[in-house]
């Protein structure tokens, strides 16, 4: 389907086409609503971005984060669901049916489940931004290749930090995490990998204060926040991962919200506006699994199923 510029009408509009979106997108279309997918910028969302999930039920061998969402994306289409390469920049949620502007086109939804997901922090340092896809990166998957036989520094602690600077010794000589504190938030199993890791060394109680370069990243300044002592090592690569802030902007003075941006769901998935869900990263800032954002985003679409089923009587 496609808007061609036209006013679409459905019945479950899904804003998102990661874990929680498609997830919904499934439960929609098993229970007839024929729901239609957004996907936004990026197909299967984040998780896409990961080269190996190896923490989702089902898979024991692990899979790969983009053949998972076209798994998803295969199972809810083959039950009706529509799944449309589109973007919506504005929304109305001031009455029903809810209106939402499309790069496409225009639709009106009987009920939405937003499924935004969140977009990588920075570090708002200077270089950061000039010299970001010159050897700044915030997707291992995506840029690990180009770094063969180089060396490169990670920063952060969390599990992500330490999945996608393992991801990366596949191809780096070395790969130095600088982690502002003395011990990591990571997983142990992800931790254990990571200190018997030859090519994996770190630096603790450290902060980047700026990428040094001119066509790509040459070096970076250093700052130990313990002792306030600088220094500069060089490097070919610097890979963020210092969490997320949720895509929620276009729902600010619409929707509740918390002071971090994450929209305020009860248990049902429930917003503060009769009709419209949220699920996975947009309405997560405790679990972002994709075992989690898949079943917030089932239980949005069984909610919007109820919702509907109890309008028509």
């Amino acid at each position: 389907m496609s808007t061609n510029g036209k006013e679409k009408n459905v019945k479950l509009l899904i804003l998102g086409s990661g874990p929680a979106g498609l997830s919904a997108a499934l439960y929609g279309a098993r229970a007839e609503l024929a729901p239609v997918v957004l996907t936004g910028t990026q197909l299967g969302g984040q998780a896409a971005l990961t080269f190996t999930i190896e923490n989702y039920p089902g898979f024991p061998e692990g899979v790969g984060g983009a053949q998972l969402g076209e798994l998803f994306q295969k199972q809810a289409e083959h039950f009706g669901a529509t799944v449309e390469f589109d973007t919506a920049h504005e929304v109305d949620l001031s009455q029903r049916p809810f209106k939402v502007v499309t790069d496409n086109g225009e639709y009106k939804a009987g009920t939405l489940i937003i499924t935004t997901g969140a977009s990588p922090n920075h570090l708002r340092i200077e270089g950061e931004t000039e010299l970001t896809g010159r050897g700044v990166s915030y997707c291992a998957t995506c840029d690990g290749w180009f770094f063969k036989d180089k060396k490169v520094v990670v920063v952060g602690g969390g599990d992500s930090a330490l999945e996608e600077g393992l991801f990366i010794t596949r191809y780096a000589s070395s790969v130095t995490i600088v982690h502002r504190r003395d011990e990591l938030r990571a997983s142990p199993i992800l931790q254990k990998r990571a200190r018997e890791h030859p090519k994996v060394n770190f630096i603790w109680n450290t902060v980047v204060t700026e990428v040094i370069g001119g066509e790509k990243v040459e070096a970076l300044r250093l700052k130990n926040v313990k002792t306030g002592e600088e220094t500069i090592i060089e490097t070919d690569g610097l890979f963020i991962f210092i969490g997320h802030k949720p895509n929620t902007e276009m729902f600010l003075g619409q929707l509740e919200m918390s002071d971090l941006g994450y929209i305020t769901v009860n248990d049902k998935m429930e917003t503060n506006v009769a009709g419209v869900y949220a699920a996975g990263e947009a309405a997560d800032p405790h679990f972002r699994q994709v075992v989690t954002s898949a079943g917030m985003g089932a239980a949005a679409a069984i909610q919007a199923t109820r919702f509907l089923e109890a309008e028509t009587g």
